[in-house]
């Protein structure tokens, strides 16, 4: 099973913008699909974007499309999301999560991501 290990979240004001990168080990990274979720407190788990394993596909919630990007670099195991533009909305703790299974499709479901990051934490102030 792959691990993941979010990084780039903070603190920053409207308008802003952040870089979330998502680490995993193992050999197989460019096999996965990966998942970007959020989850702001007492909220459930969102869908952000999702990227296929070569990088040719790629889904947005309507709520982030041409503000966020996600990207991948296999070489490096790294898979990427800018985040341009943020709103306080976008407040909340970011995950990325890798569809081990292969399922052939981008899933906006996270129950169909298997092996999820701890996530990292984007604040947004007005």
């Amino acid at each position: 099973q792959v691990q993941l290990v979010e990084s780039g979240g903070g603190m920053v004001q409207a308008g802003d913008s952040l870089r979330l990168s998502c680490v995993a080990s193992g050999h197989s990274f460019k096999k996965y699909a990966i998942g970007w979720f959020r989850q702001a407190p007492g909220d459930a788990r969102v869908f952000v974007a999702a990227i296929n394993s070569n990088g040719g596909n790629i889904d947005y919630a309507d709520s982030v499309q041409g503000r966020f990007t996600a990207s991948r670099d296999n070489a490096e195991n790294t898979a990427h999301l800018q985040m341009n533009s943020l709103k306080p909305e976008d407040t909340a703790a970011y995950y990325c999560a890798a569809d081990t299974r292969g399922l052939g499709y981008l899933s906006r479901l996270a129950v169909e991501y298997e092996s999820w990051g701890l996530g990292t934490q984007v604040i947004v102030s007005s």
